[in-house]
């Protein structure tokens, strides 16, 4: 019987080296699922762009192969999609689903790879904190947009009205004009 995790690795090429891609938990899963779903139903509807996600390979300018959790390419970018290909360019925004394993190399190494290539947006969900944080190009350089995060009710009681009202709770995505993704929606886990 074939094992494909085992008989067929996945990889990405950081620095010209091969790094194993660990599989992803369920929750891991769940998250990308949650926001994919937003995402591709306003590209749908917009006809503005394709949303793509289970490890597809991107090969960046600067010769790193990432396999990023989330993928978005506007319209007018799809020169660098084809149907039965890795994509060969620059997408427009990358989320990364931070895992222990994973998490050094992509707060670091990925996303100064995807700065200095030019990805426009950039999203980094912690499942443990349940945050989000949205980086932003500005002049070749990322900067930080905003930090989401989904508060506990024990910890949303104790806040203060001045920390209350400075929570966000809607993460506009940037590279369109009139999308925002709920933090709730994101981070949905729905008890069967």
């Amino acid at each position: 019987m074939i094992n494909e995790r085992i008989d067929f690795p996945v990889y990405e090429t950081i620095g010209g080296k091969k790094i194993m891609a660990p599989s992803a938990s369920p929750y891991h899963s769940n998250l990308i699922i949650q926001l994919a779903t937003d995402l591709n139903n306003y590209c749908r509807e917009k006809i503005c762009g394709r949303v793509f996600i289970d490890s597809l390979e991107v090969h960046l300018p600067d010769g790193n192969v990432f396999r990023p959790d989330l993928i978005v390419i506007k319209s007018d970018n799809m020169n660098i999609v084809e149907r039965n290909k890795p994509i060969h360019g620059v997408p427009d925004m990358v989320v990364e689903v931070l895992s222990r394993s994973t998490m050094k190399r992509d707060l670091t190494v990925k996303k100064d790879s995807y700065e200095k290539c030019g990805v426009q947006e950039y999203w980094i969900i912690n499942p443990y904190m349940e945050t989000v944080e949205v980086y932003l190009l500005q002049d070749g350089k990322y900067v930080m947009d905003n930090f989401y995060a989904k508060y506990p009710d024990y910890e949303w009681e104790n806040m203060s009205d001045e920390e209350k009202a400075e929570a966000k709770f809607e993460i506009p995505v940037s590279i369109f004009e009139d999308l925002t993704v709920k933090i709730d929606d994101i981070f949905r886990w729905a008890d069967f």
